[in-house]
């Protein structure tokens, strides 16, 4: 890539983790819950995320909850839809995870991208 490519870009990738339920597959294999985004900064629209999970049908369902979401709304109703959908132990882990991306994601918005 050149460097004007490199300063094109319009999307960064940001992370959040938090420890796995103690008794879970997730636990057994990552010990953390871990999330990562790729948000478009310019809109702030998550365009792509991935898990810790450990089955690809988990990865990508929860791929779909997130895809589309414009966090200029805030968590709220983000946590809730995932409440709604996602039945497991692992969910307040994950929720913490996201929780903390989001955090970072703010914090370095608000430094680095002006």
């Amino acid at each position: 890539m050149t460097k004007n490519q490199l300063e094109s870009l319009d999307t960064v990738i940001v992370t959040g983790y938090a420890k796995a339920p103690q008794g879970t597959a997730m636990f057994e294999v990552y010990k953390h819950s871990g999330i990562v985004l790729e948000i478009n900064y310019r809109t702030n629209v998550i365009v792509d995320a991935e898990f810790t999970l450990i089955t690809g049908l988990a990865q990508r369902y929860f791929r779909k909850l997130l895809i589309g979401y414009d966090l200029t709304n805030g968590l709220d109703d983000l946590i809730r839809r995932i409440e709604t959908h996602y039945f497991a132990p692992s969910t307040n882990s994950i929720i913490i995870a996201l929780k903390t991306a989001y955090q970072r994601y703010n914090e370095q918005k608000n430094r680095v991208l002006r």
